[in-house]
């Protein structure tokens, strides 16, 4: 992995800090303003951490998914590393900057989203899928923290349209497929990712498939229909465990959820995950083909309500979550 050793973001007098974006449990990302010669300014996240293997391996994954346009974009083609204000020596990701937040934000102004912007933001997650599975890793803890939402400019009339792109972030987790030597499994502690987005497989035996990230867009998808994150009636961890390793059981499908959608989360939730299918056989689905005939292509979606292009506080990194049950 290569490393240069130069000044970090804060350091440049071109960069100006702006704000504190969010804080994980190997790194922080704070958000910088960059003003070019010509006096134009652009903006920056700084991914920031002093766990250099973490951050190498995702650099590394960042690096061979560049210029997938459904993965968040890295701005160097090395590893920075200098110093923190208190001498630490500390490594940083520069990387493109999600103006509209996360899908959790979003989902959180606009509570239950309709259909069409569900089925444009399932497609654009899948599509960002197809990519990471494509070069044989397992993102390991998708959830809507971890999807970005960057706003759609009109080039002719310079002004922010009510469409918005969404990317994939956060492969601080991620991990090859079938890969059993890593500090994020153990046998006491089965979770890698976020528990309660979690397939009953990775719970029970550590897992690592590639239809593990089905199950968690299975989740996503859940989430943005109803406005709450899956399994909300579970009080504990160990319930969660027990749910999923034991019983065997899935998340509870409404009603209101269309008919088309209700299939394609049944596919999600299928228990044996082969049953689950590809990521590219799900972009097929006809939940996302729809009535309006729009191609598994599309990139732009119409969402029920604009979010202001502003500046928006989220912890866009997320730790591990263990559980604390023993066998």
């Amino acid at each position: 992995m290569a490393i240069i050793r130069v000044q970090l973001c804060r350091d440049k007098p071109s960069m100006k800090y702006v704000k504190f974006l969010g804080k994980g449990s190997y790194g922080s990302v704070n958000l910088y303003r960059h003003t070019k010669h010509d006096g134009s300014t652009s903006f920056t996240a700084a991914k920031i951490s002093s766990d250099r293997r973490t951050i190498e391996r995702e650099f590394r994954i960042l690096s061979q998914l560049k210029g997938s346009p459904r993965i968040v974009q890295v701005f160097s083609h090395s590893l920075h590393e200098g110093l923190d204000s208190v001498g630490n020596r500390v490594y940083e990701i520069p990387m493109e900057y999600a103006s509209a937040g996360t899908l959790s934000s979003f989902i959180r102004a606009n509570k239950q989203l309709n259909v069409s912007t569900v089925r444009d933001f399932t497609r654009m997650i899948l599509q960002g899928l197809v990519s990471v599975h494509s070069h044989g890793y397992v993102h390991c803890d998708l959830k809507p923290g971890n999807l970005l939402l960057f706003p759609v400019h009109d080039q002719q009339t310079s002004t922010t349209t009510n469409t918005y792109e969404l990317k994939i972030a956060d492969f601080g987790l991620a991990l090859k497929e079938g890969e059993e030597e890593s500090d994020n499994w153990s046998y006491y502690y089965p979770f890698v990712g976020t528990p309660f987005y979690m397939s009953p497989e990775s719970v029970q035996y550590g897992t690592v498939e590639k239809a593990l990230d089905l199950w968690s867009l299975g989740c996503i998808v859940l989430e943005m229909f109803t406005g709450k994150r899956p399994w909300s009636e579970v009080k504990s961890l160990y319930d969660l465990e027990d749910f999923l390793a034991e019983d065997k059981k899935v998340p509870e499908i409404p009603d209101t959820v269309p008919s088309d959608a209700r299939q394609f989360l049944d596919k999600c939730f299928a228990l044996k995950p082969e049953d689950r299918g590809t990521a590219s056989e799900l972009l097929l689905h006809p939940f996302l083909i729809g009535d309006d005939k729009k191609t598994a292509d599309d990139t732009i979606m119409k969402p029920q309500a604009k979010l202001e292009d502003s500046v928006i506080t989220t912890k866009a990194l997320k730790g591990k979550i263990t559980s604390s049950k023993l066998p």
